[in-house]
C-alpha cells in the first residue's frame, strides 16, 4: 500500500477566485493594473538568466528590505508568498499531533490549510458579530499546546484591521511562550489611523512575526514574493525550512525593482481605498450590510445567500468570491468595472 498521509483526504482545499473569459473579475483581490513598467524591464532582464539556479540566499533582496524596515538582515525571511511562509512558520514550530495553531473563522482560507499540512491541530475563534478579531476570546482559547497564533489585519475576507491598543493587550495575555504571526498582507490600503503596524512592535516583542507580499500593492501577485519580520531565531529557522531556490531570479528581481519605486507604485493605493470606500457605501446604500474595510475588497456578509448572489453576478459577467454560508468577498478594481458591480448587486433582490 502506497504511504500516503490517510488525513490528507480530509485536508481543506484552497479555492482560487474563478476566470471567465470575457468576465470582470473580481475575485482573488488582484490589483487591475500590471506590475510598474520598472518593474516589468527587471523581469525581462532576469529572464534572459533563467538557465542559471537564481540566488540561494536572497542577498540583494533581503538586504533592500532590511533598510526599508530598519532591521538587520538577519531578521528577515523571504519566502515563495507570505502564504509559503505560513507554512514555514508552522513547520517550524508545531512538532506532531497536538500542538495547535489558533486563528479567528472565518480568515484567511490558506490558514487551516497549512496547519493539517503541519500535522498540527486546527483551533479556531469565531469573528465577532461586526466581522472583526475577537482578541480577547483568543487570548483566553490559548492553551499548554498552543504553538502559534495567525491574526490577519486587515481580515481577509471580511476587512476590518485590527488596532493596535487592543493587538498589545493580545501579546500580554497571549505571554512570551506562543509565536504570535501578524498577517498584514494589506498594511498598505490602511486608513484607519487606530490600526496596529507590527513592525514598531517587534524589537519590544520576540515572539511577533510580521508579514508582508508583494502580491497586492505592489501589484505582484503572479511572481510570489512575500517576507516575515521578526526575531533573528525566527528568520533563522524560517530559513531553514524554505525550499531550495523557491524564489526566482525573476522574482528577485521584481521586487528589488518595486522597493527602488515604491513611493510611485504605492501612490495607486489611494485611488484603490478612494474606490473602496465609494463602493462600500453605494452598497450599502442598495441595502446590503458592508463592514468597515481597510483592504483592498469589501465583504457581504449574506449568510445561506452568498452562492445565489455569487451566480447572480456570474450570471451577468462580474465574477465574485462566494464563501458558502458566510458571505462573499468582493474585490475593489477600477471605477468602470466597479460601477459594473455596482449596478449589478443593486439588480439583487435583498
Amino acid at each position: 500500500m502506497t504511504p500516503i498521509r490517510p488525513d490528507l483526504d480530509t485536508l481543506p482545499a484552497y479555492v482560487p477566485g474563478r476566470t471567465v473569459p470575457g468576465a470582470i473579475k473580481l475575485a482573488s483581490n488582484e490589483v487591475s493594473d500590471p506590475p510598474a513598467p520598472p518593474v516589468l524591464e527587471a523581469i525581462a532582464r532576469a529572464a534572459a538568466g533563467a538557465n542559471r539556479y537564481p540566488d540561494l540566499g536572497v542577498v540583494e533582496l533581503t538586504a533592500r528590505l532590511a533598510a526599508v524596515h530598519d532591521l538587520e538582515p538577519e531578521r528577515i525571511a523571504v519566502g515563495c508568498g507570505s502564504v509559503t511562509i505560513c507554512q514555514q512558520l508552522v513547520q517550524a514550530t508545531c512538532v506532531g499531533p497536538g500542538d495547535e495553531v489558533l486563528f479567528a473563522w472565518r480568515s484567511f482560507e490558506a490558514y487551516p490549510i497549512v496547519t493539517q499540512i503541519g500535522a498540527a491541530a486546527v483551533r479556531t475563534v469565531p469573528l465577532t458579530a461586526d466581522f472583526r478579531h475577537d482578541l480577547d476570546a483568543m487570548a483566553a482559547a490559548v492553551t499548554e499546546r498552543t504553538r502559534l497564533v495567525f491574526v490577519c489585519s486587515p481580515n481577509n475576507p471580511t476587512g476590518p484591521a485590527v488596532h493596535r491598543a487592543e493587538f498589545e493587550r493580545f501579546l500580554a495575555a497571549v505571554g512570551p511562550d506562543v509565536l504570535v504571526v501578524l498577517d498584514e498582507a494589506y498594511a498598505e490600503y490602511v486608513t484607519d489611523p487606530d490600526a496596529v503596524s507590527g513592525r514598531p512592535l517587534l524589537d519590544g516583542h520576540p515572539n511577533l512575526v510580521v508579514l508582508r507580499t508583494f502580491s497586492k500593492a505592489y501589484r505582484m501577485a503572479g511572481l510570489r514574493v512575500g517576507y516575515a519580520l521578526a526575531s533573528a531565531e525566527v528568520a533563522t529557522a524560517l530559513r531553514k525550512v524554505c525550499p531550495p531556490f523557491s524564489i526566482s531570479a525573476v522574482a528577485q528581481a521584481g521586487a528589488i525593482a518595486a522597493l527602488e519605486h515604491s513611493a510611485e507604485i504605492l501612490a495607486g493605493c489611494a485611488d484603490v481605498v478612494s474606490e473602496r470606500d465609494r463602493v462600500a457605501n453605494a452598497l450599502r446604500g442598495s441595502g446590503f450590510t458592508v463592514p468597515d474595510s481597510q483592504a483592498n475588497f469589501v465583504w457581504l456578509p449574506l449568510g445561506e445567500r452568498a452562492a445565489e448572489f455569487a451566480a447572480h453576478c456570474a450570471e451577468r459577467k462580474v465574477i465574485v468570491r462566494p464563501f458558502p454560508s458566510d458571505g462573499v468577498r468582493v474585490t475593489v478594481s477600477t471605477p468602470q468595472e466597479n460601477d459594473t458591480l455596482l449596478d449589478v448587486a443593486g439588480a439583487f433582490a435583498l
